[in-house]
């Protein structure tokens, strides 16, 4: 949760706790039952989430506190996530 903002590689979380990339993708999703990339997408579209619902920030800095490198690239996601777009979201 504290690094959403920022990018987070496979391979340096493969090798913080010594395995491969394979490895720990295989062990990953057998664990969560989501791949490591679904895991962080869906924990960024949930930090969005509240941060629509409980702040009035601007949709492009909720988008890069949230780790997406575009407010377009957010928009995508959150839309293909949640069904809705961040702005329907947030007027809910």
């Amino acid at each position: 949760d504290a690094y959403l903002d920022r990018e987070i590689v496979l391979a340096d979380l493969a090798k913080l706790v010594g395995m491969s990339q394979f490895h720990f993708g295989r062990l990953f999703k057998q664990s969560l039952g989501l791949s490591p990339y679904q895991y962080l997408l869906q924990q960024r579209i949930e930090r969005a989430k509240k941060l629509l619902k409980y702040t009035d920030k601007p949709l492009v800095e909720i988008a890069l506190n949230c780790g997406f490198n575009s407010h377009s690239h957010f928009g995508r996601k959150f839309r293909q996530l949640t069904g809705m777009t961040p702005k329907a979201y947030r007027v809910q």
